[in-house]
C-alpha cells in the first residue's frame, strides 16, 4: 500500500510539473517523426499480465522492399537518439504508473515474447510490477549483459523497500543527466534476449 501511494503521488506530481515539457516534446515528435506521436506496445506486467506501455516514438516507419521494418539503427534518427539518451521518450510512462500498470521503480518491462524464455531464476522479476526505472538501470543500464540485468532485477525483487526505491530514484537522475549506458555496445538499442542469459 505504501509503494502504491508513493507511485500515485510521484507520477501525478511528475505529470503535472512536466506537462509543459511533455507538450513541447509531443509537438517536436509530430514535426520530426510524424504520427502517431505516442508509441504503444504490449508488455508483460506483474505475473506476465499484458498491458500497453506508452512512450514517445523515437523511430521512423521505414521498411525494406519486402515491407519489413528496417533495422533499428536505420530507423532511429538523431532526434530519436536524443529522446532516448535523455529518457524523454519514457516520460509518458508515468501514466502507466498512475493507472497502476507499472511502478516508479521495478524491473523494466521487456517484450512479451521473452516470457517463455526465462528460466526459474529470471522469472522472479515478474513477481513485482515493472518500473520506469530500476536497480539494473542505475547500475549499468544497457551496457549490462542479460545475465547481469536479470541478477540485478532479481536482487531488487528480493530486497525491495521504500528506502531502496527512493535511493534508485535519486541515482536515476545522475544516470540520466550523465546520459550513460543508453545503448548496448553491439546494437542501436539492446540485443534480443534469446534465453539462458543470451
Amino acid at each position: 500500500m505504501v509503494k502504491r501511494l508513493f507511485d500515485i503521488g510521484f507520477s501525478l506530481g511528475w505529470l503535472i510539473v512536466f506537462s509543459p515539457l511533455l507538450a513541447i516534446v509531443a509537438v517536436l515528435v509530430r514535426v520530426k517523426l510524424g504520427s502517431p506521436i505516442l508509441f504503444l506496445q504490449e508488455r508483460p506486467g506483474r505475473h506476465g499480465k499484458p498491458f500497453k506501455v506508452v512512450k514517445f516514438r523515437t523511430m521512423t516507419d521505414g521498411v525494406d522492399n519486402a515491407g519489413q521494418p528496417l533495422p533499428d539503427a536505420v530507423r532511429l534518427t538523431p532526434f530519436g537518439q536524443f529522446l532516448r539518451s535523455t529518457t524523454l521518450d519514457e516520460f509518458p510512462q508515468m501514466w502507466n504508473v498512475l493507472v497502476g500498470d507499472m511502478s516508479v521503480v521495478g524491473p523494466r518491462p521487456l517484450l512479451m515474447r521473452y516470457l517463455g524464455r526465462y528460466n526459474a531464476f529470471q522469472s522472479q522479476r515478474m513477481l513485482v510490477k515493472p518500473g520506469v526505472t530500476g536497480w539494473a538501470q542505475v547500475n549499468g543500464r544497457n551496457a549490462l549483459t542479460w545475465d547481469e540485468k536479470f541478477a540485478l532485477d532479481v536482487w531488487y525483487v528480493q530486497n525491495q523497500s521504500l528506502w531502496l526505491d527512493l535511493k534508485i530514484v535519486v541515482k536515476t537522475f545522475f544516470v540520466v543527466f550523465g546520459r550513460r549506458h543508453v545503448n548496448s555496445a553491439n546494437a542501436a538499442t539492446m540485443e534480443e534476449f534469446k534465453g539462458d542469459g543470451r
